[in-house]
């Protein structure tokens, strides 16, 4: 879903972080506002003035959507869902939670808090610019408050469309949960509702575009696709928890491990490890503890004609905690954890003894192997899992898009 982000700040701990595709929406946002809605509204002001106000309405949107991810993120914490960030992007914001609600109430009111933020932002909004141009008169900053209400409202009415993974699937996915107690089933449904709305949202991007409204028909499109990708994301997402829900790392964990010493060379690793066995990291170990990693990275750091005179001893580094866990460690945080590290293997150790090593390849066969064995004929076909379990399960643990 991102590409290249970097962090602005913490705001009660969580990290808030934006994309590269933000600037993109930020100049086009405060392009149409400088060059059309404010000029019309307000006329004869200097060019200078009218960018302004456009920034200013550009900035106080990205405000809006960072006070909405955020009330998600607030009431999702208070139920223990961990929060790994918010991250503005080009179609708004994401508030990336690392797993699903507790219960049906901890959906609906985490759902809903976003929603509630954007109704009190429009209505304080409002209620400024009103009273505002009543005593002031119509300038030109009463504009900027008059935007972000519509735009707020707008956010709410948009957000609260029942489709997946937008507020109201979610508040919907809530009440059926509630109602029929199985959370998968919930999530089939107002996923189905979701990939159904971003089709909607596709067909009337052509409708749009034959109409010669092509920019406006580029933008449904990118949203429709962004929906239906994010619904049907989010649903392969609860069958990989399910099948891997009770499971830990020990369950997976290989005990035969490639490790190498420290006593030996450079050359050695390379000729006799490395090629041999094909794998980026290796742990160093001495006297059955693990003492470090080596990898083909700091490999590469050695200059060649070293190879023979270094040891692994100095070349390796200590393992960080990104590439081990423990071997009782949840076999959904492994797979997270491999995600995130681009890694394949995870070495699993235990107060300082390495117990064995976990690959992804293991984890996928499981999982389509469960969902295979437990489908009916509601649930996607397994050969789907693999590839979202190796190139999503990252990025979208639990979106709230706005």
């Amino acid at each position: 879903m991102f590409g290249t982000r970097f962090e602005l700040f913490k705001l009660f701990g969580i990290p808030i972080r934006v994309d590269l595709s933000w600037f993109v929406i930020v100049l086009l946002i405060t392009w149409s506002l400088a060059t059309a809605a404010f000029p019309l509204y307000y006329k004869d002001l200097q060019t200078s003035t009218y960018w302004a106000l456009g920034l200013a309405g550009a900035l106080g949107l990205f405000v809006s959507i960072l006070l909405h991810e955020l009330s998600h993120s607030v009431v999702a914490k208070r139920y223990g869902i961990s929060i790994k960030g918010i991250t503005l992007f080009i179609f708004g914001g994401v508030a990336e939670m690392e797993q699903e609600p507790p219960s049906a109430k901890a959906e609906f009111l985490v759902a809903i808090a976003g929603p509630i933020a954007s109704v009190l932002i429009a209505t304080a909004c409002f209620a400024t610019a009103a009273v505002g141009q009543t005593y002031l008169g119509p300038i030109p900053f009463l504009g900027v408050l008059w935007y972000l209400a519509f735009i707020n409202t707008i956010l709410v009415l948009f957000n609260m469309i029942p489709a997946f993974p937008l507020d109201g699937g979610r508040v919907l996915r809530s009440i059926l949960w509630r109602l029929r107690g199985d959370l998968r089933e919930a999530t089939r449904v107002t996923s189905s509702i979701g990939s159904f709305f971003g089709l909607f949202l596709i067909a009337f991007s052509v409708l749009n575009v034959i109409g010669g409204n092509f920019i406006g028909g580029m933008w449904y499109f990118l949203i429709g696709m962004f929906l239906r990708s994010a619904a049907q994301m989010s649903y392969q997402h609860v069958l990989i928890r399910r099948a891997l829900e009770g499971e830990t790392v020990g369950r997976f964990m290989q005990t035969v491990v490639v490790t190498v010493p420290p006593t030996l060379t450079v050359q050695e690793l390379v000729e006799d490890v490395i090629y041999r066995h094909h794998h980026k990291l290796y742990p160093v170990v001495a006297d059955g503890r693990l003492i470090g990693c080596v990898t083909t990275k700091l490999v590469k750091q050695v200059p060649r004609h070293e190879w023979t005179i270094r040891m692994v001893s100095q070349i390796a580094q200590p393992c960080s905690h990104e590439n081990t866990i423990e071997p009782w460690a949840d076999a959904m945080e492994a797979l997270s954890k491999m995600s995130r590290t681009e890694s394949s293997r995870l070495m699993v150790v235990a107060e300082g003894q390495l117990r064995g090593v976990v690959v992804l390849k293991d984890l996928l066969h499981f999982i389509t192997l469960k969902v295979e064995l437990e489908d009916d004929s509601l649930t996607p076909k397994p050969t789907h899992v693999p590839k979202v379990v190796s190139d999503e399960v990252d990025k979208e643990l639990v979106h709230h898009s706005s």
